[in-house]
């Protein structure tokens, strides 16, 4: 036998390569988070950038998960050059020791923030989906390998299993801290660029009365799944501070179509345009009818999750409230093309470094993007964050 193949055999070579690849992963991750900037294909609120740009993405609001995760991939590239049979016994157990509990925090982080995507933020990073991946198959093949070392030591395997467990009780910290730290109110805000667009809030859509004291303009996207979750928390605050605060609708959809600052096309959002513009022109038609026609939008009848209308269902509900004769016209009417040139203006505004999530919500030169666990949540927000002085 060859001494490459003695010393670095088949598996060893597959051990090295995915834990590279999860390393650089993370590495690239925290880079664009260090630098301020989005990541590739993770711009113009993708799902990639929903995730990211959420407070899971990070431990107490500082830390980010992808630095966490790179000094775990590197500690573990290190000790994999220990568990060669050229290292001598007790460093190449001690090195075994230290793979099997950094397997088992890996595995154990790559399960929770995979059910943070899915049922939690309710979208997916692909950049976090490979290396979440590529931490299972490489904790799978570090277990494998250690049982068939300690086997031919004459050792029994539980070790490994203790090892194992004991890593996942670490990722177990992780979440527990994540969900004692981590805030369920805002994930991101800051401050607007000098503007001097204006919105005669008498001739636009509102939640609430134009001529309320403090009006809160909202950037949002019927494909939204996070719009969606915040909208019927909107009326209720509207109610509870009666005559005071209003939401000015500001509809922003994530596509280039209609969106200069979006800078491709995500699948997600291809017909947030038409959908955008159907709405507009149910409210030019009859603004009576508008608010049940945005409620509609954001209902759903079955299932435990909500699905954005498709254009056809919302084309027809539109000349179901407003007629066809009315619609029609209104969808002709070049005010709706103005209106959302000065929303897609706004919302370039409010870009940080190339991010621009939504939900926003802006008032004054203060902005954030909200995620909301209730009405409660958006109360602190309102107050706290863009200093709306209600109270």
């Amino acid at each position: 036998m060859r001494i490459t193949e003695k010393y670095w055999p088949w598996w060893r070579w597959i051990l090295v390569g995915l834990n590279t690849l999860a390393l650089v992963f993370s590495a690239i991750m925290s880079w664009f988070y260090l630098a301020g900037g989005p990541m590739i294909g993770c711009s113009g609120g993708s799902p990639c950038e929903q995730v990211l740009s959420s407070q899971w993405s990070m431990i107490a609001g500082i830390l980010p998960v992808s630095g966490l995760a790179l000094g775990v991939y590197l500690a573990m590239l290190v000790a994999g050059i220990f568990i060669g049979p050229a290292t001598e016994t007790p460093i190449r157990r001690l090195a075994w020791s230290v793979m099997l509990i950094l397997a088992g925090s890996v595995a154990g982080s790559a399960i929770w923030f995979t059910i943070v995507q899915k049922w939690i933020i309710r979208d997916y990073c692909p950049w976090c989906m490979i290396t979440h991946i590529t931490g299972l198959l490489l904790a799978v093949l570090v277990i494998w390998r250690a049982v068939k070392y300690l086997k031919s030591q004459n050792i029994s395997p539980l070790p490994v299993l203790f090892r194992f467990l004991t890593g996942l009780v670490l990722a177990g910290l992780l979440v527990i801290s994540q969900v004692i730290l981590t805030s369920g109110t805002v994930y991101i805000d800051g401050e607007s660029e000098e503007s001097d667009i204006t919105i005669d809030y008498n001739n636009v859509p509102m939640i609430g009365a134009p001529d309320a004291p403090y009006v809160v303009s909202l950037l949002f996207d019927y494909q939204c799944i996070h719009c969606q979750k915040m909208h019927f928390m909107l009326t209720e605050a509207v109610n509870r501070y009666s005559g005071k605060l209003a939401f000015a609708l500001c509809p922003s959809p994530l596509n280039p179509q209609c969106n200069p600052y979006i800078p491709r096309d995500v699948d997600q959002f291809g017909n947030s345009c038409e959908l955008t513009k159907i709405g507009l022109a149910v409210w030019l038609a009859d603004r009576e009818v508008f608010p049940e026609f945005e409620n509609w939008m954001f209902t759903f009848e079955s299932g435990d999750r909500w699905l954005p209308r498709s254009p056809e269902a919302t084309r027809a509900k539109a000349i179901e409230l407003v007629g066809r004769d009315k619609f029609n016209s209104s969808m002709e009417d070049p005010w709706i093309g103005t209106y959302l040139q000065t929303t897609a203006g706004i919302y370039g505004q409010t870009l940080q470094n190339g991010v621009g999530g939504i939900p926003k919500l802006i008032f004054g030169s203060r902005w954030v993007i909200p995620q909301p666990d209730n009405f409660e949540d958006l109360v602190v927000i309102l107050q706290e964050s863009l200093y709306v002085p209600i109270s």
